[in-house]
């Protein structure tokens, strides 16, 4: 079986370019999916006494969260210390379940892969890219989304070149959704043909 890690900096389509490896029937198991539940689960209790008053109702109040890491910035690593290895437990429950189903090919959706080391668990990494300019206004476009917030996300973030050098595939998707979607079917009968890296894509 092969684990195909994806990755891509905020506003670079990498959300869509799961939805398109779904669509050719490839299992997804979405990090932020998984990060949603676990705020609603197994991350209440140590998020809430790590972070006081950022639980509402029983569950992690993503708002004031991100208030209170705004103001702090220090904090991502002690959330991150609380969520990474509850993403790790629900990622390995699935590349389990995928490897009894006798899937060939798998993917994980992970926005910081090269960040947090997680190219070391994946056998290719693809990339979703785009103009930056497209980036930015399609993040821009989002609800509450301002320049500063834009600025602090990319700066926890790996450059979108360094990505791509590191990369084994690119996706492109700042050429409309058919070429990308042209792109993942290729990506996807390549690897099946045994080709595990395209350099030069």
């Amino acid at each position: 079986m092969i684990v195909i890690g994806l990755t891509g900096s905020i506003g670079m389509g990498k959300t869509t370019t799961a939805g398109m490896f779904r669509d050719e029937g490839v299992p997804v198991n979405d990090s932020d999916a998984v990060v949603h539940d676990l705020y609603r689960t197994d991350a209440v209790q140590p998020v809430g006494m790590a972070f006081p008053g950022s639980i509402r109702d029983g569950v992690v109040d993503r708002v004031e969260l991100a208030r209170q890491l705004s103001l702090a910035p220090e904090g991502f690593k002690q959330l991150e210390a609380i969520v990474h290895p509850l993403v790790r437990q629900r990622e390995k429950r699935f590349l389990e379940a995928q490897r009894l189903g006798g899937m060939d090919l798998v993917l994980l959706d992970i926005p910081l892969l090269f960040e947090t080391g997680a190219e070391n668990r994946v056998d290719v990494v693809v990339v979703a890219t785009c103009d930056p300019q497209i980036q930015r206004q399609r993040v821009l476009a989002r609800p509450g989304m301002t320049e500063e917030k834009f600025e602090l996300i990319l700066g926890r973030q790996l450059a979108d070149s360094k990505k791509r050098e590191r990369a084994d595939f690119l996706v492109d998707t700042g050429s409309g959704l058919i070429r990308a979607k042209q792109r993942v079917q290729q990506i996807i009968a390549l690897l099946r043909s045994g080709i595990r890296s395209e350099k030069h894509a």
